[in-house]
């Protein structure tokens, strides 16, 4: 079983999925990043000029002049502020994922193209084989008009 299990491990597809997830656990910091440092200031300043993720509503009859960590502390509160901005997160890293998989099926296409162009001509097949065909053409034409 051991034996099996390493031959499983060290597959191409298996490394390669191992290092997609890990590019795409920095590449999700990096959106993180741009979506709550860059995009959700600007947003909340256009909306009101507060911290886009610290908008919520109170559940449990606190006030809403209270930091979004405070109010959470005071009982149940529905932070639409902070889903917001992860739902923005998500949809740009879902965007730019879709974009390098279309450029990658494209690039893929654009290989195949490539490969059939540069296919060498086929060589003329052996001898024996059109003797082959020969014989087989005198067979099929009825008996008498060869």
């Amino acid at each position: 079983m051991l034996q099996e299990f390493r031959s499983f491990a060290i597959k191409g597809n298996v490394v390669d999925l191992a290092v997609a997830v890990i590019i795409g656990a920095a590449f999700g910091k990096i959106v993180d990043s741009l979506v709550q440092d860059i995009i959700m200031p600007v947003v909340g300043k256009l909306i009101g000029g507060l911290d886009f993720s610290n908008y919520y509503l109170p559940l449990n009859h606190q006030g809403m002049n209270l930091p979004l960590a405070e109010a959470k502390k005071a009982g149940a509160v529905l932070a639409y502020g902070n889903f917001l901005t992860i739902l923005l997160n998500f949809l740009i890293l879902a965007f730019i994922i879709f974009q390098m998989v279309r450029l990658i099926n494209k690039a893929r296409t654009l290989g195949r193209l490539g490969d059939k162009e540069e296919a060498a001509p086929a060589a003329p097949p052996p001898e024996d084989v059109l003797l082959l065909r020969e014989i087989r053409d005198a067979l099929k034409t009825p008996q008498g008009r060869i």
